[in-house]
């Protein structure tokens, strides 16, 4: 029983995340869902991006947190329209809350919108939003076992992005193994090596629409 209940859950998501699909799509607006553990670099992330599409694509974000406005409230202050999402104790955003949200953004206005997911590496890699993309963030304090751990969010992204590596000289991590254990588990992933200031590969995959090869920033 438990286990249909969980299907009727999952399947219940994927129909509500369709229609955010074509929502976002009605109106053309390319979305992008990161997710991470807390504290890796969602926010910081989007922001630098928002900075370097200034003038050149109007871009909304939806913040996902289990309580406060902080990050919302940051995003906030760049001009962005920006809706908070509180869950209350729930681990992840779903899909009737991100239609919510989307309801009562102007989506006529925005070419781009970032979903920043709550901090989780479980949760958030079960339940689709509508979003055209998935990038994970993973930084090097978390050690190199993270795809080990919870292997289904990196089956499930499109990107994955590496950040801190500016700590790689005081802290043991063997990028070799992470790439290979990341290919192994997911072999259309693209990675990214970066330090706060790459955004380089997101924009492409707004620019483009489609993923790039492995690129080491």
């Amino acid at each position: 029983m438990e286990i249909k209940i969980l299907k009727d859950i999952l399947n219940a998501n994927e129909q509500i995340a369709e229609k955010n699909r074509q929502l976002l799509d009605s109106h053309n607006v390319f979305t992008v869902n990161i997710m991470s553990s807390p504290g890796a670099g969602k926010t910081s992330l989007i922001l630098k991006t928002l900075w370097k599409l200034k003038d050149k694509a109007k871009v909304g974000v939806i913040e996902g947190d289990v309580s406060s406005s902080i990050d919302a409230e940051k995003i906030g202050k760049e001009g962005a329209p920006v809706i908070q999402i509180n869950t209350g104790g729930e681990c992840h955003l779903d899909a009737n809350m991100v239609n919510n949200a989307l309801n009562n953004l102007p989506l006529q206005d925005i070419d781009v919108l970032f979903i920043e997911n709550v901090g989780n590496l479980i949760c958030p890699a079960e339940f689709a939003l509508g979003e055209h993309k998935k990038v994970l963030i993973s930084s090097i304090p978390e050690g190199e076992d993270k795809p080990f751990k919870y292997p289904s969010i990196f089956h499930e992204v499109d990107v994955v992005l590496v950040n801190k590596i500016d700590l790689m000289p005081y802290l043991k991590f063997d990028t070799d193994a992470y790439t290979k254990v990341i290919k192994d588990i997911n072999k259309k992933i693209s990675y990214c090596l970066f330090s706060g200031h790459c955004y380089y590969i997101v924009l492409k995959i707004i620019q483009r629409r489609y993923l790039l090869k492995v690129i080491e920033c």
